[in-house]
């Protein structure tokens, strides 16, 4: 069975429609894997991270989903993660597929120097 669904992500991922799609959500899929292994290593089910939090299961579920489109504040997240003993780094990673224009970078306030 492995073999076959291997076999279907290679051939949908050589259709460059789907690979777009799938790259463009790589991203939110790592951050769920890393949320759902988090919640597995500290052994806990969605309702006892709902009950830590003040929450219901409903919630933790509509959290650690792809297909809900929900997207939790980085507060809700905050709460999340200290319900597991963990905490939340949000860093912004230069995207090496997609280069900002030189234009886009200068185009902030500028700051004299010499002042």
């Amino acid at each position: 069975m492995t073999s076959n669904l291997k076999q279907l992500k290679r051939k949908a991922l050589a259709r460059p429609d789907v690979k777009a799609a799938y790259d463009e959500l790589a991203g939110e899929f790592a951050f769920l894997d890393e949320v759902l292994r988090a919640r597995a290593e500290a052994g806990l089910t969605q309702a006892e991270v709902a009950k830590r939090i003040g929450t219901t299961q409903s919630a933790i579920a509509r959290l650690e989903s792809a297909a809900s489109g929900h997207s939790p504040s980085i507060a809700t997240l905050q709460k999340y993660a200290r319900a597991l003993g963990c905490r939340v780094e949000v860093r912004l990673v230069k995207d090496r597929r997609v280069g900002a224009p030189r234009s886009a970078l200068r185009a902030g306030p500028r700051h004299e120097e010499s002042r």
